[in-house]
């Protein structure tokens, strides 16, 4: 399975109060995990660790995107991968 991704209007953009220097309307890829107990999501491309968590996938996409704006927040740009994902692949093997 193939996970494309389409990049964010630029015309969107637009600059944080509290960080001048991030533009929050970055594409962030997420992946999102579907379990009993609800939902867990975590982004690619983030350098250390970033999780969301809800019971319906409007929360865990609303709490992982706080979690993205807290690390940015806290450990700057440096945080993200300068290079970019261009795809995502969801693969199975059997071990």
């Amino acid at each position: 399975m193939i996970l494309s991704f389409k990049p964010v209007n630029p015309e969107h953009k637009f600059i944080s109060q509290e960080m001048p220097s991030i533009i929050w309307m970055l594409p962030i890829k997420i992946i999102v995990e579907k379990h009993s107990d609800g939902y867990v999501a975590y982004p690619i491309g983030i350098k250390g660790i970033v999780v969301g968590e809800g019971d319906t996938y409007e929360e865990v996409l609303a709490d992982v995107k706080s979690a993205i704006r807290f690390h940015l927040e806290t450990f700057g740009q440096e945080s993200l991968e300068t290079d970019g994902i261009r795809e995502a692949f969801l693969a199975e093997v059997i071990v």
